[in-house]
Formats: C-alpha cells, structure tokens, sequence
C-alpha cells in the first residue's frame, strides 16, 4: 500500500493499515487538520468549506469521511458530490466559502484517491500552508467540536452554475460554435467528465455529441491518464464515427487532449498553444507555463507580441507566476489550461469552449488547425539512482558542466540550446531524476535526452 503526505494535500492506495495507505484514520486525520489551519486563516465565527470529488469507486467512503470530519470541527460544509476539480474551484468563489477539498487522484488508476486541498481564492494551498498542515496532522494538534457548534452540511449541484460561467466569457461564441454544427465527441474516462462535458456542449449548442466512456461508474476503461498510448481505442472510435474534433479528459476534469477528425492526436502539450493562439489573437498579453511544457507557447506568444516566462513545475508555481506577470493565459504541457478571466485553475470545460469556438471561426478542420504550429517533439525520460546518491550534487555538476549555455536553476536544472532544451528534475518521493527533453524531431529530442543521462551516469 501507499500514503504520499505532500505539501499539496494526502494521496494514496485505498486500504491497508493506517499511515501505510490512504485509510479512514488517515483521511479524518488530515481533514482535521485541514480544518485546523483553515480557521487560523479565516475571522469567520462559522467557516463554510466545498467539498467535491470524482467518480472513483472510493469517492463516496472518503466524502462521508471528509464531510463529517468537517463538521466534526465546527465547520459548515457545501457537498457539491459529483463535482469536477474546476466546478469545485469555482464553487468556492462563487459561495464566498473559506475552502475547498477535491477528493480525486487525477489521472492515477482507481485504486488511488488523495484531498487535493484550496484556499479561500479556490486555489491550491501554498508550500507554506500545506508544511503547517503537515505538522498538525503529525502532532495530531486538533480540538473537535462541542455538540452545540458542529458544523451544518448542506448540498448542491454546481455542474450548471460553472456553465453558466463558462459561456458567460468574452471569448466563447456559443453561437458560433452552433452555427458550424460539429459533430463532437469526448472520452469522459468514466468519471465526472461524463456529467460535466454534455451539459458545456449541449448548452454551446451542440447537437451532434458522440459520448465515449461517460457513465460516471469509476470504472476506468483505459489508463485513465489522456496520453496517446492509452486513447488507441478512441482514436479508432474517432475515425469510425467521423466527428470534427473529441476531447478526452482525466476523471477530475483538469486537463483536455484533443483527438483530430482523422484519428491523429492534437497533442496534449498543444491544447494549452492553440487556446493561447486563440486569445492572443484578441488580446495581446503575457503567457506562462512549467519549465517542462513545450517551447512552441513561447513561439506564439512571440508572434502576437506578448511575453513567456516559464515557472517551476507544480500548478500553483504557474499560478504564481502568472500573477506576477499579468500573464492572461497559462498552464501546463499536460493539457492544462488556466484562463484568468474565469478563474486561476486548470479547467478542461474552458479549454473546450475556447477550442471549439476557435475552430468554428477558424473554419479549418482540427488536423489543418494543428498544422499552423511550430512542431516540437519532447521525450520523457528518467533515471533510477540507489538512496545514498546526492541528486544535487549531480545536478550542480551538470550546471558547471553546461555553464556556457542558458541553464535556469528555478526547478532542477533546465539547458536552453538554440532549437531544443533539456530539463532535469529529481523526484520529491523517490531517488529518481527525470529527464525532459524537446527539439524538432523525436529523434532529436531522444539523442538531447540520451546525451544527458550519459553525462549524469558519468558523475555518479
């Protein structure tokens, strides 16, 4: 079994003894203290906490937990029940709530389940906040409630509510999108996306919906992570129903892989270019996304004359960053994408509003859309080390040793060539070193990613 206590919340395997997987102990444990830290954040008298989470067979156990033990400490709870992470972040802005807790392991198989813990700004908990609650939960520093102050749980459907806001952004033409009479499919993975993606298409006036994977049963029907090799299947189901375009989702619903009328991917580090062509094309504006997401977001921010920057990985460093740059469009490589004038979280529902309204206007079919952008291929690699390995030390010496070229220190160590870069980032949870490279070809991007993991084994 497994229980990884991180600063960004509990994750897990269901079962097994308590503190060796995500038990019922552990998962009250560290609501409690959760709750802890969230009334020091907050003057409220009665602080009011969202909770949602996504299909996973556990799901329902953990939100009884998580629901209870909240108002076991006096707090009020809003159970949105079958939520996205996007619905439950905007919930908690929406109900001018004092928290929120995601209860989903994104993309990891059904036997996991983890909190995924927001502030009050429906945001991820900073480093700062999530070692305090690591501390509480340790110390087990938690008083419960009298009988006279626990807290009230109510429930609500926000599903509609985030459409609603969906629709009501500036650059969504529902009316376009209706006009150009897609036939559009989605692999909702068989979790919430399947409650969450008809209800956007539908109200965008889609009336042509080709669902793949949509009871929310959380019974995956494929590695629930949207990388080509998992979707074989869905591209086939593509090509056969002959749809304009297919979206397929995690079973949170935070990050968006496209799949072309032809069966060919879009590329998932290509969801975050085109939607940020889309509104740079009406906004000129600054960009941000991890250090590990592709190069060719900078390359079009260029061109509509903004600005990148690159942040460590980790959403709530992208956030971070693009506050500090008024970015008006960021995310990550793995199909998230964060639209600030909806809210500052990886969103799936925005992705495919801007999506399909791009491509209506467009006028192009998806794989004509996807050839208008730079090609940058990126290989994914990493190297086992043995405990007593100082990874540091290795990675400060391939800083010296490639002092000559641009290298950032920000999050690892990242080498910028001219055409390619190559980003090496240690495990926070294992002794590994993971390998990220990108050029213009895969075997490119292979040799850049060879030739550094040779340079590592030489400085072990």
């Amino acid at each position: 079994m497994t229980l990884i206590k991180s600063i960004s919340g509990i994750r897990g395997t269901i079962g097994g003894n308590p503190g060796e997987g995500l038990s019922p102990l552990d998962v009250v444990k560290f609501t409690a203290a959760y709750s802890k830290w969230l009334k020091g954040t907050t003057t409220a008298q009665k602080p009011k906490v969202v909770v949602g989470r996504d299909a996973r067979i556990s799901g329902e156990m953990v939100n009884a937990l998580v629901c209870a033990t909240l108002s076991g400490m006096g707090i009020d709870v809003i159970n949105l029940g079958l939520a996205t992470t996007p619905t439950t972040e905007i919930a908690v802005t929406t109900e001018k709530a004092d928290g929120g807790i995601i209860l989903t392991a994104s993309h990891n198989p059904k036997q996991w389940n983890a909190l995924k813990l927001l502030n009050a700004k429906g945001e991820f908990i900073t480093a700062a906040d999530g070692a305090s609650i690591l501390k509480y939960a340790e110390e087990e520093s938690f008083c419960f409630a009298d009988v006279d102050d626990l807290g009230v749980m109510s429930s609500k459907d926000y599903t509609d509510e985030h459409v609603r806001q969906v629709l009501a952004l500036d650059l969504v033409d529902a009316k376009a999108v209706k006009a150009a009479n897609f036939n559009v499919a989605f692999d909702a993975v068989n979790s919430v996306g399947g409650i969450a993606i008809p209800a956007l298409l539908k109200a965008m006036g889609v009336e042509n919906i080709v669902p793949i994977n949509k009871e929310a049963t959380g019974h995956f029907a494929h590695v629930p992570e949207p990388l080509p090799e998992n979707l074989v299947e869905t591209c086939q189901i593509v090509k056969e129903k002959q749809v304009d375009v297919c979206f397929v989702v995690d079973p949170d619903v935070d990050r968006l892989s496209i799949i072309s009328e032809d069966g060919s991917m879009f590329n998932e580090e290509y969801t975050l270019v085109a939607v940020a062509d889309y509104v740079l094309a009406q906004t000129t504006g600054n960009t941000v996304s991890n250090m590990s997401s592709s190069r060719a977001l900078r390359v079009i921010t260029e061109k509509h004359g903004g600005s990148y920057s690159a942040s460590a990985v980790g959403e709530v460093n992208v956030v971070t960053e693009m506050k500090a740059t008024n970015a008006i469009i960021g995310g990550e490589g793995n199909g998230g994408v964060i639209y600030p004038a909806s809210h500052y979280g990886r969103d799936a529902l925005v992705g495919i509003a801007l999506f399909l309204t791009q491509l209506a206007k467009s006028g192009m079919k998806c794989s004509e859309l996807r050839k208008t952008y730079p090609d940058y291929f990126i290989s994914k690699n990493k190297i086992e080390l043995t405990p007593e390995i100082d990874v540091d030390k290795v990675l400060e010496k391939i800083e010296a040793l490639y002092a000559q070229e641009k290298v950032s220190t920000i999050d690892g160590v990242k080498i910028d060539f001219p055409n390619e870069w190559v980003h090496l980032r240690k495990s926070n949870t294992e002794p590994i070193i993971r390998i990220y490279a990108e050029s213009t070809s895969p075997d490119k991007a292979d040799s850049l990613a060879h030739k550094l993991i040779t340079d590592i084994k030489k400085q072990l």
